[in-house]
């Protein structure tokens, strides 16, 4: 088709927009934690509980044969919390101890060439669990199959066509009973085909790289398409069919021999498993948490700290806490702060500490762009059946997340409206007033266990120390919902004339905005000044453009004081 016009006339032209450079990856909260299975190190975001338990598993075994107990991971129990309560998007970034990989796919090999694989599938998680490698039996069950590892099956290869069907299918499943994961028809081997094998599954690969020059860290993509499947990646095409019908319309019998047999397999190779000894729930230390320690989290944290990347605006990492992890509380911290989005619910202590150990670590920090909480809590952990002691942060991001869906971010994620810890079964202890007292004025935000209540968060401070409006959880979320908003704005108008037209444009968008805030009782009011008072001659010829943004956030009504007055019998009442 021409795509130029020599004559006059009218050219429809197509323009392919499927290859532009996808936008951040955006979620509500953002996680870093354990998982028992799924991509490691590599951010992914979920929807929904389910698909957290696909990506990244749910419960997992661990000691000898004879003292095997089953565990769920804090970052499965904070997903389920914070989706259970409306939460709608979640960041995960898998954090291991070790060295891990991922599970490749036994030979799929065809007729006439059966020494070279056809195609190598890989599995997007990482990990000895990945491994379903093993002979079948008399059912077709693998024996080392499980619920958190797959299988594979070619189904129909078709010469005339050039074409097979590939299915994935759980590892624990067999032939009469097959729990089929996803299912491809019509693959080919044709590069050029729209069904060729790796376009359809897909065979991108993301590694974590650091910039050796800046120590920027970043994620380096290998391969050519998207990858589609949730289980698993096209490692390599080794037998390709170019072109596979000849200008007759019938197969290259060159290319007919290639196509993979009818045939199912297995996974294996994979390295990478949680450490001997680990410790879990109330058990965790300094030494060893979930089997992780210190230095695990650093790379995950720092790749976290890329804004234009990933987009979040409360971070949790259960079972990660201050006392004995400080420096990956700083790294979290400062890494938080200078991006300006977003929260850190930072833990403070482990199980079984007292109210002065509490308070003594929150005095290590100030800022507002953290919050803590205390006591731990125990709940049921939904995976496993069993009831299991958890740090604050587990359930803390699920309280944030029922108060955005049934209010706005610039509300106070805490009493009894929002604040309701439904999934708790008891806090790690009663809290009398005087400990909530000094927890608050140690800017430590309770559990509290009322009766005829339940156990619910008491307390919104920061861990700012100075008193001011930002020492308060809903004005620093109320700050990151505007400046998200505004910054978005702001970014349409780079490199856009520096005129008053430009200016208007900016303050069309954001005062509409902010209205609408203070009409859902965020700000009592705001002026912003974007005009020539703040953009003179001088500031437009150093290529700025100032605004001025002011703001007086809503406070909430933490102290409520009621006065009874017993009078006289006999005595009137104030009109």
């Amino acid at each position: 088709m021409a795509e130029t016009l020599i004559s006059p006339g009218v050219l429809a032209r197509e323009n392919d927009s499927s290859f532009v450079t996808a936008g951040p990856i955006t979620a509500g909260a953002a996680i870093v934690g354990p998982t028992v299975s799924g991509p490691v190190g590599i951010p992914t975001v979920v929807t929904s509980y389910s698909q957290y338990q696909q990506k990244f598993g749910t419960t997992f075994t661990s000691g000898s044969l004879t003292s095997a107990q089953t565990y769920t991971y804090f970052t499965s129990i904070a997903a389920y919390n914070y989706f259970q309560n409306g939460g709608t998007s979640l960041l995960v970034t898998r954090v291991v101890n070790g060295a891990y990989t991922p599970a490749t796919s036994s030979a799929i090999i065809s007729a006439s060439l059966a020494t070279v694989p056809v195609f190598v599938l890989e599995t997007l998680t990482e990990g000895a669990i990945a491994n379903s490698t093993g002979s079948e039996d008399s059912t077709g069950a693998l024996v080392n199959g499980t619920a958190n590892n797959v299988r594979w099956q070619v189904l129909n290869p078709n010469t005339s066509s050039g074409t097979f069907d590939l299915v994935i299918r759980q590892g624990n499943d067999n032939t009469n009973n097959q729990t089929v994961l996803e299912t491809y028809a019509g693959l080919t081997l044709d590069p050029f085909s729209p069904n060729y094998v790796a376009r359809v599954i897909g065979d991108y690969k993301y590694t974590y790289q650091t910039d050796s020059g800046t120590g920027t860290a970043y994620l380096q993509l290998t391969g050519s398409f998207p990858n589609r499947s949730g289980y698993v990646r096209v490692k390599s095409v080794n037998l390709t069919t170019p072109n596979y019908f000849l200008n007759s319309g019938t197969p290259n019998p060159a290319f007919t021999g290639s196509l993979p047999l009818a045939a199912s397999g297995s996974f294996g190779g994979a390295g990478g498993a949680v450490i001997a000894g680990a410790n879990f729930y109330q058990n965790i230390n300094s030494s060893n948490t979930q089997g992780l320690v210190a230095a695990n989290y650093t790379s995950s944290l720092t790749l976290l700290a890329n804004q234009d990347d990933y987009k979040y605006n409360v971070l949790l990492m259960p079972g990660v806490y201050n006392q004995d992890y400080t420096s990956t509380i700083t790294t979290a911290l400062t890494n938080t702060q200078n991006r300006g989005d977003a929260i850190l619910v930072a833990d403070l202590v482990a199980y079984g500490k007292l109210v002065s150990d509490v308070t003594g670590q929150a005095a290590t920090r100030n800022s507002s762009y953290a919050a803590s909480y205390w006591p731990w809590v125990q709940v049921n952990d939904p995976d496993s059946g069993q009831n299991v002691w958890v740090p604050a942060s587990t359930v803390i991001g699920g309280v944030y997340a029922y108060n955005d869906s049934v209010s706005e971010p610039w509300f106070a994620p805490a009493g009894i409206n929002r604040g309701g810890l439904s999934t708790v079964i008891r806090a790690e202890r009663r809290l009398a007033q005087g400990d909530r007292d000094t927890l608050y004025n140690g800017k430590v935000n309770p559990i509290a266990t009322f009766p005829g209540t339940g156990v619910v968060v008491y307390g919104q401070k920061t861990l700012q120390t100075q008193a001011s409006a930002l020492d308060r959880v809903n004005v620093r979320r109320l700050l990151i919902a505007l400046k998200n908003y505004i910054s978005q704005v702001a970014q349409n108008l780079v490199f856009e004339q520096n005129t008053a037209a430009t200016r208007n444009n900016f303050l069309a968008q954001v005062n509409p905005y902010l209205e609408s805030v203070q009409q859902r009782q965020g700000l009592y009011a705001f002026q912003v000044i974007m005009d020539d008072s703040n953009n003179t001659p001088t500031v437009i010829d150093q290529n700025q453009m100032v605004g001025q943004i002011y703001l007086q956030p809503t406070k909430t009504a933490e102290f409520i004081y009621l006065d009874f007055n017993i009078t006289p019998t006999g005595a009137t009442f104030p009109a």
